[in-house]
């Protein structure tokens, strides 16, 4: 009987796990364009991007230096992220080069692997020169599988450096997981010429 229970169990684990990487799958192929579509949405991203920023630079102390001497950065105010085995997340975000505003993204995520909880938190990545920034803009900016960023609060004071041109802090803002795996994510760029 014990082991009838047992398979059932195994049965529905499996399926969950099939429904969730289904769901993580057509989330990941979304067509929603990284830039909101109404002028509200894009003054409510605006106002959430600088009250983000604010907080990341309260957290720590190199976020000035490096939003002043990067070539660009992109901020995503909030990304929502949940997992069980197999994990994704999404958020939209603003985009900076030479501080101006220059466009908007939109962030994917999908992970298999040894995961377990959900999580909302902001990202800022930096690009430290003109090629990194033209790898972001193409769509071909990868993290590897392992990738965590770096958290706002813990990196306080201490020395962090570009890695292939790309620095990337997090900010938690709630959620169970420790700290923000970036391996996975996807970014979709769209210019603020495009209507």
């Amino acid at each position: 009987m014990g082991m009838l229970n047992a398979k059932n169990g195994w049965a529905l684990v499996r399926r969950y796990l099939l429904v969730c990487g289904m769901t993580l799958a057509l989330a990941a192929c979304s067509s929603e364009p990284p830039k909101p579509v109404t002028p509200y949405g894009r003054d409510l991203l605006s106002q959430k991007v600088q009250g983000v920023l604010l907080q990341f630079e309260e957290a720590n102390t190199n976020i000035k230096f490096f939003k002043k001497h990067a070539y660009g950065y992109v901020v995503f105010p909030t990304i929502t992220t949940g997992a069980l085995a197999v994990g994704g997340g999404e958020g939209r975000g603003e985009v900076f080069k030479q501080g101006q505003l220059y466009g908007y993204s939109k962030m994917t995520q999908a992970s298999i692997g040894a995961q377990i909880g959900g999580q909302t938190y902001s990202e800022l990545i930096f690009f430290e020169n003109a090629v990194a920034f033209s790898e972001f803009e193409a769509g071909t900016t990868t993290f590897d599988a392992r990738a965590t960023a770096i958290a706002a609060q813990a990196g306080a004071g201490t020395a962090v450096n570009y890695q292939r041109g790309v620095l990337v802090y997090t900010l938690p803002q709630g959620g169970l997981m420790a700290q923000a795996a970036i391996g996975g994510q996807k970014f979709r760029f769209e210019p603020l010429s495009v209507k």
